[in-house]
């Protein structure tokens, strides 16, 4: 594992330092920023004396070092896809490029990776979940990084990140599944035979409301005969309407508690 350390040190950019983006700002997400308008992180060095560092400023250096990212997040290497993912989420974040959405953006980056390697078929883990609910180990072991080279306690908390989400989201995935059975069961036995299709049930998981315009781009019914299937699956209690505007939306009230677990 140290020679693996020690390749993925030669491979970011010097000059990393991290920290947590503090209160107000006027510039937009997505820009980069030229100007430091946050708290920089405080430390300690040897000595004991207090000091601060703060990302890289100025556009042709962040450049710089988004390009030097780049072209890491592209070498072929040996380096397992999870270790490189640790690594480039800490650098991303270290170099801080934007005046907001740096999180954000870092965690898409994320799940676009595990996809550019052929380790996610679909961007469906949503990393955010674990981090936000362990947000203080995530800043400690970043500053871990930035003050003492350490890798192993940052790239070990990235792993358990990954192999958590993942067990999370099959678990949600699985629910899923029985959840459409029972309510495919479910209609089948109270809607009239006119109505029910398994295509009309299936149509209801592609997102947790619908609206009489899915059915219609979907083939399954004209824009009248949509607006009676939909009346009618909330009669039965699969749906509940809410008006927005002037328009109509149907939750699938089961399948948005399952999703807000």
């Amino acid at each position: 594992m140290g020679r693996i350390y020690s390749a993925l040190g030669t491979s970011v950019s010097d000059n990393q330092s991290v920290y947590k983006a503090g209160a107000d700002h006027q510039e937009k997400s997505g820009r980069y920023k030229k100007h430091t308008r946050y708290g920089c992180l405080k430390r300690c060095n040897r000595r004991g004396h207090l000091h601060t560092t703060s990302p890289p400023e100025g556009e042709t250096v962040i450049r710089n070092k988004l390009k030097n990212l780049e072209e890491y997040i592209h070498e072929k290497d040996t380096i397992d896809p999870l270790i490189k993912l640790a690594v480039i989420h800490y650098q991303f974040e270290s170099i801080h490029p934007f005046s907001d959405g740096n999180g954000r953006t870092g965690r898409i980056l994320n799940i676009l990776f595990l996809v550019f390697n052929d380790l996610l078929e679909l961007p469906v883990l949503y990393l955010s979940k674990y981090i936000i609910t362990r947000k203080n180990d995530y800043y400690r072991l970043m500053r871990l990084v930035t003050e003492q080279a350490g890798w192993e306690p940052w790239i070990l908390y990235m792993l358990d990140t990954v192999e958590q989400t993942a067990f999370y989201t099959r678990d949600k995935i699985l629910a899923i599944r029985d959840l459409l059975n029972e309510i495919l069961h479910f209609a089948k036995q109270k809607l009239p035979d006119r109505m029910y299709s398994k295509e009309l049930i299936e149509l209801l998981f592609h997102q947790p409301y619908s609206k009489g315009q899915f059915l219609l781009n979907a083939g399954i019914a004209k824009r009248k005969t949509a607006a009676e299937y939909l009346k009618e699956l909330e009669k039965i209690g699969i749906l509940k309407l809410y008006k927005i505007g002037k328009e109509n939306l149907y939750l699938n009230v089961k399948l948005y508690e399952l999703l807000s677990r």
